[in-house]
């Protein structure tokens, strides 16, 4: 008996098997995406697609936990008890979100230690909007109209992510994101109601962020290169490009509601497009806090770092008491 051609021949099938299976999985993959149906986890998926995947829902995550700072800074100096509560609530919503989004990404082999240590260790990204500093109340309206506003005209479009527990996971967020869009857009609206130092800060606020909100959706198409990729797959659904128009178009009469005047010399209607011409942006301010030298950068990881370091003791003895659970369930069983 040759031992050695027997494992040859058992390698091969196995490696014709592995094949047929992967042909199949990926028929059956893009039969899916081309009925506007979920991939679900069980299901065969590229790795390409699992690794855009993993990277855009942890980077969302890490947005999401993030931008708990720019926030958290005015809970303890809000102007009422009930500003303050509502600001609460909106933190801890977005505490809620990326607790959703790892969960989601978990979904697809990474674990959430490796994503934290990720984020803590500067090697993830995360949106470069949190970067910015937050002195005046203002900030808290600007946030909710502005910021908020452009995550929503990403984010809908994200329900119908090809991913079922990212699609899903966005259906909740999205909801009260449109919650938070609204109590920011009351907050200016106040103070666009108020006195004339509150009318200037809430001008001067509009004026921080209104471009760095528009650079959320990120570079212009052309400088864009996984969009397209990420099109194919049905895990984007509109273009950077396409996107921040419908978010300008959307912020006009709003901001004619508001009183307040957008930062923005070459905006004005454009008949034969049925759009709003806007002026260029400086992508050179926007590569530079995404590389780690915004305002804010260093503080926001340190931030994260230190509380991931002092929960350290949460984590052990959760696991422990899991621990000592699964034990006693093994004890029960025997």
């Amino acid at each position: 008996m040759n031992t050695t051609t027997d494992v040859t021949t058992d390698a091969r099938a196995d490696a014709r098997a592995a094949q047929i299976a992967d042909e199949a999985g990926e028929r059956r993959f893009n039969e899916l995406l081309a009925s506007e149906s979920r991939v679900e986890p069980s299901d065969w998926m590229p790795e390409g697609y699992r690794k855009t995947l993993i990277r855009q829902i942890s980077q969302h995550g890490h947005s999401e936990i993030i931008g708990m700072q720019p926030e958290s800074n005015w809970i303890a100096r809000a102007p009422s008890l009930k500003r303050k509560a509502i600001l609460m609530a909106k933190v801890q919503d977005e505490a809620g979100h990326g607790l959703y989004l790892y969960s989601a990404a978990q979904t697809l082999g990474v674990d959430r230690e490796t994503m934290f240590d990720q984020l803590i260790t500067g090697k993830a990204k995360y949106s470069s909007i949190f970067n910015y500093t937050t002195p005046t109340w203002a900030d808290m309206g600007s946030i909710g109209w502005l910021v908020d506003g452009a995550a929503i005209c990403n984010q809908v479009p994200l329900c119908r992510v090809s991913y079922g527990p990212y699609g899903r996971a966005m259906v909740r967020i999205c909801k009260e994101e449109s919650f938070h869009q609204r109590q920011g857009f009351e907050i200016l609206l106040e103070l666009m109601r108020g006195t004339d130092a509150q009318k200037e800060m809430a001008q001067e606020s509009v004026n921080r962020w209104y471009a760095p909100a528009l650079m959320m959706f990120g570079p212009p198409d052309e400088d864009s290169p996984n969009s397209k990729q990420s099109m194919a797959w049905n895990i984007k659904r509109f273009s950077n490009d396409d996107l921040r128009q419908r978010f300008v178009d959307m912020l006009v009469p709003q901001a004619e509601i508001l009183g307040v005047t957008l930062p923005d010399a070459a905006l004005r209607w454009n008949e034969e497009r049925g759009h709003y011409d806007f002026g260029d942006l400086d992508w050179s301010e926007f590569h530079e806090v995404l590389a780690g030298r915004g305002p804010a950068n260093t503080i926001r990881v340190s931030r994260r770092r230190e509380a991931h370091e002092n929960g350290a003791w949460v984590r052990e003895a959760a696991r422990a008491y899991a621990d000592a659970q699964a034990e006693s369930r093994r004890g029960l069983v025997a």
